[in-house]
């Protein structure tokens, strides 16, 4: 099955991408989840216009993005969760909360799609994710998961 990606895949591609899948994995995972569509000669088009404007616009991000990896290198996020007496938390940390926990302690908005963390973080502690920030740069970013 022959898709376009519309939002960036771990593994797979980025947006604009065009992938060879698995019928099942297309049908089942990617068209639902709204992460691709149907490729289709139209869409051939759009995605050489998206894929020309990604191009020039790309050394500047690198540029960008090596900046905000030293940035988020050099902060110390803490990560407010409710937790009980031994330490485990109600629920677990999310992506979302990790985003929101970098954007208040003055560092840049991150897509919480983009951090990806090894294990679900549902005790106190310190802990590392890696925020893709550039296909080319990828930032490790230190946080502690304190009490709320």
């Amino acid at each position: 099955m022959k898709l376009i990606l519309t939002h960036e895949v771990s593994g797979l591609g980025e947006a604009g991408d065009i992938v060879e899948v698995k019928d099942g994995y297309g049908r089942n995972f990617l068209l639902p989840r709204g992460l691709a569509t149907p490729w289709t000669k139209g869409g051939q088009k759009q995605v050489d216009a998206l894929t020309k404007g990604r191009e020039v616009r790309s050394i500047k991000d690198l540029d960008q993005a090596k900046g905000i990896k030293g940035q988020l290198e050099a902060s110390s996020v803490k990560v407010p969760a409710k937790s009980g007496q031994s330490g485990r938390l109600f629920g677990a940390v999310s992506n979302g909360d990790i985003a929101a926990a970098v954007k208040a302690a003055g560092g840049p908005e991150l897509d919480k799609r983009k951090i990806e963390v090894k294990q679900a973080i549902k005790t106190l502690g310190s802990y590392e994710a890696t925020v893709r920030l550039h296909p080319e740069v990828a930032a490790t970013l230190k946080f502690e998961v304190v009490p709320a």
